[in-house]
């Protein structure tokens, strides 16, 4: 059987207070697309309204542009997939063996508090399936409770964007909470390399990345767990 994988990207695309468009960092959904495609798994891309998933303008410029990006960008099918989304009311758990969210500023504005996001990811995890997050991504841990009804990251290791990133990339205005004081107030055992620098971590089936440089990092991880390594 084909391994299944749901991505879950944003809706959001503008912060209301500056006016600044924002929504998924390209980079972190291009990258481990095409590592989990590349293997012939199937991915579906899903989000909170469905349609098209906003794309933060910024991850789109020169300087950000990987390789992957750029595959994405001449990839009609995969930009397809991205312009016309599937809403998350229409998938569950039991259809998918991972699930996997991109980052950006956008998910920490629209998937903290999304209930559907919220089930999702409590019931792949207490599923045994790979939960992978990376750089804002994490974001979408915020009010996710395990079965006794603690957080799911209490006591658990996990990676995130820094406040030492946000803080020198200024983009402190831009986020409803600094990701790293999240993490660590909901009982995470927060962890990070070094600023910019691939970081990944896995906590059982739950892998977070701190960067938009973690998510090849991430992605091994991801597809590791799917292999049972």
């Amino acid at each position: 059987m084909k391994k299944k994988i749901l991505i879950v990207v944003t809706s959001f695309d503008e912060v209301k207070s500056t006016g600044n468009k924002t929504g998924t960092w390209i980079e972190e959904l291009a990258t481990p697309y095409y590592q989990l495609t590349d293997l012939g798994y199937t991915v579906t891309i899903a989000s909170p309204k469905g349609g098209k998933g906003p794309v933060d303008p910024k991850s789109i410029r020169p300087e950000f542009s990987t390789e992957a990006v750029k595959r994405f960008y001449n990839d009609v099918a995969a930009q397809q997939q991205l312009d016309h989304t599937v809403r998350l009311n229409e998938v569950q758990e039991k259809d998918y063996d991972a699930i996997f969210y991109p980052g950006g500023h956008g998910p920490m504005w629209d998937l903290p508090e999304n209930a559907l996001s919220i089930k999702l990811i409590a019931d792949f995890y207490e599923a045994g399936k790979p939960v992978a997050l990376v750089c804002h991504a994490p974001a979408a841990l915020k009010n996710v409770k395990d079965k006794s009804g603690a957080a799911l990251i209490k006591g658990k290791q996990v990676a995130g964007f820094t406040n030492s990133e946000e803080i020198a990339g200024q983009t402190t205005h831009e986020v409803p909470f600094m990701l790293e004081d999240m993490l660590k107030e909901e009982g995470g055992e927060y962890v990070k390399g070094a600023d910019w620098q691939p970081f990944a971590v896995s906590a059982g089936n739950l892998i977070t990345g701190q960067n938009p440089a973690s998510a090849k990092l991430v992605g091994e991880r991801l597809i590791a767990a799917l292999q049972g390594k």
